[in-house]
C-alpha cells in the first residue's frame, strides 16, 4: 500500500509519521467496523457513555504536556497555542459528559386528557468526519465526544497534515474505555473523504474545512442520500474600531486576532475597519508590534510565530498579498515568505503582514488568506462599516471596539455573523456557546455548547395515551369553556 509522510512544517525534513493512503475500499471496511461496535454501544446507558467521555478528557489531560508539544511539532502552533488546543478537547469532554446526565428532550401538554407527550435524542448510527489540521485535537473532541454521548459509531478522516495527532486523541479515547471498533480511523488525501461522504452506511457527514470542499462534500452527500450533513466552513472576520476605542486593548486585540496561530484560524482577524481619526495611530502601533514577533520553531518558548503549514499555503498567501499591492495597497510591515528562520531550514514562514489603503472591493478585503495578513479599510460612518462587514460571503466571527455601549449594542444588532465580540478579537470562542457561522460559513448546525449534539443524534417523537379510549389530536380537543371528566375524557 502506498503511504506518507506527516512532516513539522517548521522542518519539513522530520517526519513526525507515515501513514497508509487509503481508499474507498478501506472505508467500506472502517464502517462496517464501525456500525458493528454501534449497535453494542448504543445499548450503553447515557450516563455510562458520559463516564467513558469523563475518562478520555482526565487522560488528555495527563498527557497534556506530550500532546502540547506534538501538535506543535506536527501543526506548527506554538506551544502556548498548543497546549490551548489540548486543553479544549479536556473542557469539550468535561462538557459534553455532563449533558450525559442532563435532559435528553422535552415534556409538552398534550391537547388530550390521559395522554402524555414528550421527545428524547437516537443515535444516527455511523457518523463521517473529515477534520482539518489547524485544530488537530480541539477540532476531533467537539466532533467525536457529542457523538459517542449519542451513542453513535464514528469513521474519522483528518486532514493528510495532522494524522499522528488524531491517532494520538482516538488513543485516549480507546484508553478511556470506548468499545473496540467503535472510532475508525482512515487516511489520506481526497478519495478516502469522498468515499465517507456518499458511503450508504454513513448517516451523517460532519466536515470542517474550505468553502469549496464543503460545497462538494455537501453536494455529494446529498445527491446519494439523504443523510444529515453539517459544514463548518471559512470566514473573513472583521474588527470594527471607533473613534472612542481604548487603542491600547485594540493593538493587543489585533495582534492577538490577525497573527496568532499564524492566521490559520477560521476566525483570525483578517480585516480592520478603522475611523479616520484613529487610523494613523493605530496602525503605526500594529505594525510596529507586529515587526516584533519572532518567527521560529514553535516548540521554542520564545517564538511569538510559527510556521504556516506548508510551502504551497506560505506561496498562496504570498500571492495574495502581490495582488492587494497591484490593486493599490501599501505594505506598512511583513510581507514576505522565510524559509530559514532560527535553524528551522525549510520551514514556510509567512511574516506578520499589515496592508494599508485596502478598498472593500480589493481580493485580500474579500477572501480568506488563512495567514499572518491584516488588511486595513479606513471607514468613518459607522453604518458604512457594519455594511462592509457584511459584504462578504461568509459570517463567522466579526468584533466591534467602542467605549459607547449604544455603538456596540447597535453593531451586535446588525453585524451578520454567528460570533460577535464587544471589545475583543474575533478569536476566543468558549465551550458551553454554540460556535458557527451564518451565510456560507455554514449550514445551520453549531458545534459546542448544548446544540453540538443536535448533528449527531436525531429526534424521536412520543405519545403515551393511557385513556383507555381512540382519541383523535384536533378533533377531540375540548371547545372553550369545557371540562375534563375524572377520568381524563373528554366531556
Amino acid at each position: 500500500m502506498a503511504t506518507f509522510d506527516s512532516v513539522n512544517p517548521a522542518r519539513p525534513s522530520e517526519v513526525i509519521g507515515t501513514y497508509p493512503t487509503q481508499g474507498a475500499a478501506d472505508v467500506d471496511r472502517a464502517v462496517e467496523a464501525a456500525a458493528a461496535a454501534q449497535r453494542r454501544w448504543a445499548r450503553v446507558p447515557i450516563p455510562a457513555r458520559a463516564g467513558v467521555i469523563t475518562r478520555a478528557g482526565e487522560i488528555l489531560l495527563a498527557h497534556k504536556a506530550e500532546l502540547a508539544e506534538l501538535v506543535s511539532r506536527e501543526c506548527g502552533k506554538i506551544l502556548l497555542e498548543a497546549g490551548g488546543d489540548v486543553q479544549e478537547a479536556v473542557d469539550m469532554a468535561n462538557f459534553v459528559a455532563g449533558q450525559g446526565r442532563g435532559a435528553w428532550g422535552e415534556t409538552v401538554p398534550s391537547e388530550l386528557g390521559s395522554k402524555l407527550c414528550w421527545t428524547t435524542r437516537a443515535p444516527i448510527g455511523v457518523i463521517g468526519m473529515i477534520t482539518p489540521w489547524n485544530f488537530p485535537v480541539a477540532i476531533p473532541s467537539w466532533k467525536c465526544f457529542p457523538a459517542l454521548l449519542a451513542g453513535n459509531g464514528i469513521v474519522l478522516k483528518p486532514s493528510e497534515h495532522a494524522p499522528t495527532c488524531a491517532a494520538a486523541f482516538v488513543a485516549a479515547c480507546y484508553e478511556a474505555g470506548v468499545p473496540e471498533g467503535l472510532i475508525q480511523l482512515v487516511h489520506g488525501y481526497a478519495e478516502p473523504a469522498a468515499a465517507i461522504a456518499v458511503h450508504p452506511g454513513v448517516g451523517a457527514v460532519s466536515f470542517t474545512g474550505s468553502v469549496p470542499t464543503g460545497r462538494k462534500v455537501a453536494a455529494a452527500a446529498m445527491e446519494t442520500g439523504p443523510r444529515l450533513v453539517s459544514l463548518e466552513l471559512g470566514g473573513k472576520n472583521a474588527m470594527v474600531v471607533r473613534p472612542d476605542a481604548d487603542l491600547d486593548l485594540v493593538v493587543d486585540g489585533a495582534i492577538f486576532g490577525a497573527f496568532g496561530t499564524s492566521g490559520q484560524r477560521c476566525t483570525s482577524t483578517s480585516r480592520l475597519i478603522v475611523h479616520p481619526d484613529v487610523a494613523g495611530e493605530l496602525v503605526e502601533r500594529i505594525a510596529k508590534r507586529a515587526g516584533e514577533l519572532r518567527l521560529g520553531d514553535p516548540i521554542d518558548p520564545s517564538t511569538d510565530v510559527g510556521p504556516v503549514i506548508n510551502r504551497a499555503s506560505a506561496d498562496r498567501i504570498a500571492g495574495m498579498v502581490a495582488d492587494a499591492i497591484a490593486e493599490g495597497a501599501t505594505v506598512a510591515c511583513g510581507g514576505n515568505v522565510r524559509h530559514a528562520v532560527f535553524g528551522c531550514d525549510g520551514g514556510s514562514f509567512f511574516e506578520p503582514t499589515v496592508l494599508t489603503g485596502v478598498d472593500p472591493h480589493h481580493r485580500v478585503a474579500r477572501e480568506e488568506v488563512f495567514g499572518p495578513v491584516l488588511a486595513v479599510m479606513e471607514i468613518a460612518d459607522l453604518d458604512e462599516a457594519l455594511d462592509v462587514v457584511n459584504s462578504v460571503e461568509y459570517g463567522l466571527s466579526s468584533c466591534i471596539y467602542s467605549r459607547d455601549i449604544n455603538t456596540a449594542l447597535y453593531a451586535v444588532d446588525r453585524i451578520d455573523a454567528g460570533i460577535v465580540y464587544v471589545n475583543a478579537p474575533t478569536i476566543g470562542a468558549e465551550i458551553p456557546l454554540p460556535f458557527g457561522g451564518t451565510k456560507h460559513t455554514g449550514n445551520g448546525f453549531r458545534e459546542a455548547g448544548a446544540r453540538g449534539i443536535e448533528q449527531f443524534s436525531q429526534l424521536k417523537t412520543v405519545y403515551i395515551d393511557y385513556s383507555g379510549r381512540l382519541q383523535r389530536a384536533q378533533i377531540d380537543t375540548p371547545g372553550p369553556g369545557l371540562g375534563v371528566s375524572p377520568k381524563g375524557q373528554a366531556e
